[in-house]
């Protein structure tokens, strides 16, 4: 049986990567694990983000362990598969050895061509970091999705608004506040997340050209973007239910104001994108103008 395509889904962050994730799990050319976000080269030198997500996938083991006793759901087998995942994956991480992390890609995969990682978190990595996943086998490629600057920022502040929100009728004020403290330049974290330019240079500098795929959220959904991603990965294009839409999140609107000052403040992220794709998808255009 021949070495698989190793594919890596770095972000970016609220642009796409669920829907992509759910799209690839159910392909039958593709042998994704049940878990999206493996956050294995994040954590290679961060002990305390490494032990945040052993913890994570500890509780949600529990929890998952606990459903799956007091219930007898349709969905049970595919309930114990990611229990079965959880626990084994948590021991691949504390080891952090890349032998038992691609190991565990590949167990189980029989003809599929293609096995991976989606974690939006990878697109901050530095570039040697980024270089050194693209050796680990001999077919490795790097997907990046970017949505429209200012929806993507919107989306992940209303994202964390609602985490941080008392209840859910304090998530539209708490987004609002957390909107203006990032177009003052606080809360980086977020900002960050969107930073297109950053995550494509380091792509360039590490990464041979033609072993990325970097398109935008909009063209995935309604453009040809999915049957080009399709044939990047040498497999089949299968059309998908590009209509549903994962984790939106709460409805709340931006002020214009809000939106204007987000407009001028992703500029150079709109600029950037511009130069580098030849084109922008048409929500993409009106935002940049801040209509």
């Amino acid at each position: 049986m021949s070495d698989p395509v190793l594919l890596f889904g770095i972000g970016a962050t609220k642009a796409g990567t669920t829907w992509l994730y759910r799209y690839l799990a159910a392909h039958p050319d593709c042998a994704l694990r049940s878990i999206k976000e493996l956050h294995f080269f994040d954590t290679l030198d961060d002990r305390k983000s490494r032990d945040f997500y052993l913890r994570d996938f500890a509780h949600r083991g529990d929890t998952l362990e606990q459903r799956i006793a007091a219930s007898d759901a349709p969905d049970q087998d595919e309930r114990i598969l990611h229990l079965a995942d959880l626990r084994l994956y948590a021991h691949v991480l504390k080891k952090h050895d890349n032998d038992a992390y691609l190991a565990f890609l590949e167990d189980g995969r029989g003809s599929e061509r293609v096995v991976g990682d989606i974690t939006p978190a990878y697109g901050l990595l530095p570039a040697d970091r980024l270089a050194h996943m693209a050796a680990l086998g001999s077919d490795v490629r790097f997907v990046y999705l970017m949505r429209d600057p200012v929806e993507r920022l919107w989306s992940h502040v209303r994202m964390i608004a609602r985490r941080r929100a008392d209840d859910e009728q304090a998530v539209a004020g708490t987004a609002a506040r957390i909107l203006d403290r990032v177009l003052s330049g606080g809360e980086d974290h977020i900002a960050i997340r969107g930073d297109y330019r950053a995550v494509l240079e380091k792509l360039a500098e590490a990464i041979d050209p033609g072993r990325s795929f970097v398109c935008t959220c909009e063209d995935l959904f309604a453009g040809d973007a999915l049957e080009r991603l399709c044939g990047f990965l040498g497999i089949a294009f299968l059309p998908g239910q590009r209509e549903i839409r994962v984790h939106e999140g709460i409805s709340a609107d931006m002020a214009p104001e809000q939106k204007a000052r987000a407009a001028e403040f992703l500029r150079p992220q709109y600029d950037f994108v511009a130069n580098r794709m030849g084109r922008l998808p048409p929500v993409w255009n009106a935002n940049r103008a801040g209509v």
